[in-house]
Order: C-alpha cells, then sequence, then structure tokens
C-alpha cells in the first residue's frame, strides 16, 4: 500500500512540474498605472531613494525589498536522500523550498543553485550576493562542508544565516520530542534517546538538546560506522575533517555501548533517525527492543528509515516522519517560515540555538494548546497559527538577545506576520482559480 501510494505521488508530482515548468515567478508589488508611473518607479524617480540609501545605508530596508527577501542556496551537493544530483537537479527543490517561504510565511525568497563544490567558493559567492537580500537560507549541502560554510558566513555577514537541514530540523526535532515525551508520559531529563545516523540534521539536533539541558550520556549515536564512542579511532579529531563527529564521541554514550544500530536502539525511549532513505533501514525486531512505548522519529527523506506501521506493529507508541503523507510530520516546513518572518520583522542580525529553542518551545506549546494525540505530536504547517507562534517566538527571544535592530511587541510582530501570510495565500487562491490541473 504505501509503494503504491509513493508512485502514485511521484507520477503525479512529475505531471505537475512539466505542467507549470517549476513553482515561481516574479510578480509586482506596485501598481502601474500608467506610463508615466515607469518615472516613478524607475528613471527618473528611482534616483532619488538610491541618493537617500547612499547617504543612510540601513535605508535599504524602507526603498527596496531587502527586508523580506531571502536567498535559498544550494550547490546540489546533498540533495533530500538523492546525494550530490548537482544544481541543476536541485533546483526544484530549491523552488519549493521559496514556494513554502512565500506561502507559509509571507517571505519573499529566490532559489540560488551555484556551480562549485567549494565550501570557499560558497561563501565567498553569498558574500557577493549579501547586499541584495535581508536572510540566507543555506541548503542541501554536504557534509562536513555545510558545518564550514554557516560559521564562516555566520562570522563575518551582519544578516540572519540559517542552515535549514541544521537548525531548522533541529528546531523541529526539539518541539516534536517534548510533545512526544509529554504525550507517553515521559521526562525529557530521564529519556534516553538513540540517534542513527550523525549528518548535519542530527549533529545540529545533539547541540541543540545538549543545549535544552538533555545530558549528553543519555545520548547513543550510530553512523554508518556503527555507535559512536571514544574507541572509534576513524573519527579522532586529529584524522578527520568532522571534528563534531568527535565531540560527540567523547561526550555521549555513558554506557560505553558499541555495536550498530540495533545495539544503539536496545532499551531506548526515543530514536531519532536522519539516516539514509528506506525503507529497512531501521528493522521492526530493533524497535521491538526498546523500552516499551517508544517514540520512533524515522525522518529520512523521501523514504523514512522504517514505514510507520511497521514501527507501530514492533511496539512504537509514536511514529513521525518528515512526510506530509503520514501523521505525525517532523519537517523543518513548521519551523523556517515563522523563524524568518520574525527576524526579518525585528530585522535580526543573526539567529542564535537561544532563537532556536524559543521557536520549538512555542511550537510545541502550540501543540499542547491544539491538544496531543498519539498521532497529532504538532500543529501542521497549513495552520497559518504555526508560523505565526514561530515568528512570535523567534523576534522575542532576538530582542532579548540583542541582536534586533528594531524592537515590535508581541502583538506587532504577530499582526505583521498574519498580514503577510494572508496577502501570499490570496495571491496563490487567485493564481489556483486560474489553474488548470
Amino acid at each position: 500500500m504505501a509503494t503504491e501510494r509513493q508512485n502514485a505521488s511521484t507520477s503525479e508530482a512529475l505531471r505537475l512540474h512539466r505542467l507549470y515548468r517549476g513553482k515561481m515567478q516574479t510578480a509586482l508589488k506596485c501598481p502601474v498605472r500608467g506610463p508615466a508611473d515607469f518615472g516613478f518607479w524607475y528613471t527618473p524617480g528611482v534616483a532619488e531613494p538610491c541618493r537617500a540609501i547612499k547617504a543612510a545605508p540601513d535605508s535599504v530596508y524602507d526603498y527596496t525589498n531587502k527586508g523580506n527577501l531571502v536567498a535559498v542556496v544550494s550547490d546540489g551537493s546533498r540533495v533530500l536522500g538523492l546525494g550530490d544530483i548537482g544544481p541543476e537537479a536541485g533546483l526544484p527543490v530549491m523552488e519549493g523550498k521559496s514556494l513554502l517561504f512565500k506561502y507559509l510565511g509571507g517571505v519573499d525568497a529566490v532559489a540560488l543553485c551555484l556551480a562549485t563544490k567549494s565550501a570557499e567558493d560558497l561563501v565567498r559567492a553569498v558574500e557577493w550576493l549579501a547586499p541584495s537580500f535581508g536572510g540566507i537560507n543555506l541548503e542541501d549541502i554536504a557534509q562536513p562542508k555545510c558545518f564550514r560554510v554557516l560559521e564562516a558566513l555566520r562570522d563575518r555577514l551582519p544578516i540572519p544565516i540559517w542552515h535549514d537541514d541544521q537548525q531548522g530540523t533541529a528546531t523541529v526535532v526539539l518541539a516534536g520530542l517534548l510533545n512526544a515525551l509529554r504525550a507517553t508520559g515521559r521526562a525529557l531529563g530521564n529519556a534516553r534517546i538513540a540517534m542513527i545516523g550523525i549528518g548535519a540534521a542530527n549533529v545540529a539536533t545533539y547541540r541543540l538538546l545538549t543545549a535544552y539541558g538533555v545530558q549528553p550520556g543519555a545520548i547513543v549515536a550510530c553512523d554508518r560506522g556503527g555507535i559512536l564512542h571514544p574507541g572509534r579511532g576513524d573519527l579522532d579529531a586529529s584524522q578527520s575533517a568532522f571534528p563534531e563527529k568527535w565531540c560527540i564521541c567523547r561526550e555521549s554514550n555513558a554506557d560505553c555501548r558499541t555495536g550498530g544500530i540495533a545495539e544503539a536502539l536496545a532499551g531506548a525511549d526515543v530514536c531519532l533517525a536522519f539516516s539514509t532513505p528506506g525503507p529497512g533501514i531501521i528493522q521492526p525486531d530493533w524497535i521491538a527492543r526498546m523500552a516499551p512505548r517508544g517514540i520512533v522519529f524515522a525522518c529520512a527523506n523521501p523514504v523514512p528509515e522504517i514505514w510507520p506501521q511497521e514501527a507501530h506493529a514492533a511496539g512504537a507508541a509514536i511514529v513521525a516522519t518528515g512526510r506530509g503523507d503520514f501523521p505525525n510530520q517532523v519537517n523543518n516546513s513548521l519551523v523556517f517560515p515563522g523563524m524568518f518572518r520574525g527576524v526579518l520583522d525585528v530585522r535580526s542580525r543573526a539567529i542564535t540555538d537561544d532563537m532556536a529553542v524559543a521557536a520549538a518551545t512555542a511550537l510545541a506549546d502550540y501543540g499542547v494548546e491544539l491538544g496531543l494525540r498519539p498521532d497529532r505530536i504538532l500543529p501542521g504547517m497549513d495552520d497559518p497559527q504555526t508560523a505565526i507562534r514561530v515568528a512570535v517566538a523567534a523576534a522575542m527571544a532576538a530582542q532579548q538577545q540583542g541582536v534586533a535592530q528594531v524592537t515590535r511587541s508581541r502583538e506587532e510582530v504577530a499582526a505583521m506576520a498574519d498580514r503577510a501570510i494572508r496577502a501570499a495565500q490570496a495571491a496563490s487562491a487567485a493564481v489556483a482559480g486560474q489553474a488548470t490541473l
């Protein structure tokens, strides 16, 4: 049944992408009532905002769309679960990201796929592009290069830099985990957590969980080479370009477990899997060896490590995936539209871990407000309040941390987000009214 549904979805996605030749276009936001208006929007009138910005550079946010424009930047080196497929083949994903930015957050976004595999070139290209954008969303860049690119750009640029595969995923996982634990009567401080796959998503999740207060020793992490522990000579800091993994080797796994996925999951309350697309990466009998009423996040895309029905049959109480066609979607689409809506509206210079924790907490709290169920631990991305709650939390945290350049109240941020989202969705509804599917 799952395979048949996947095949039908794949065929329809291909048909629709060909029909519309992509998902994004440029639309005017100003009126053109006649030829005379070109004198305001272009020459000679356009010289006036140019002069104003030259005299006061920050006024670029007043006279242009910079403050609502994000670049979705990728080199196509690790796209979904498809691997290194290159910038052209990665473009549909970046366009899709841009669609979600606009529809869910009212944020304008441009897909930029760059023809380079060099971390240094990626950093330089984004530095060159930055004057045109209010924020940068890095996407689908292979590890460990993605860590170096994010670090360099956060150090060098005065606008928010966000790697969604790291920060976005970690934020939504924290939110989902908080509510899954609530729904099963557990406390985060007492939970044993198995992390399957230690790439960008789980490295960032590990960092955010420990920042939230989880004890590293309660986490057992597993990559292709097996469970991480101090004896993993292949990951020793002196030999590896991936110091983040070596840090996990030294800090986690207080019981010094060895072995593979099966051993990592034995007795665990929680499985957080961001590894190779399945199915079959995680076996049902391994889920059966978890603690009773286990929590399984099988989040590989486009196919989870284990099908949800198999995990439930093996004893899991709550199962989440990254997909929208199963219950409990734990996907960064629940976070990034609202996160950027909030940081853009207070003109934040950065997105910090504290801001991510604030957003995760707000998302989880909204899920509780709606009512927790085993098949609904988080609100849906189609609920406009999801992005609004995240936007408000991010904006307030940015102001508290002193990285915001504009002061706004919770009510102001919420109202701005609501207007932007309503306008974007109204525009989409107008297109839908003219569409032929």
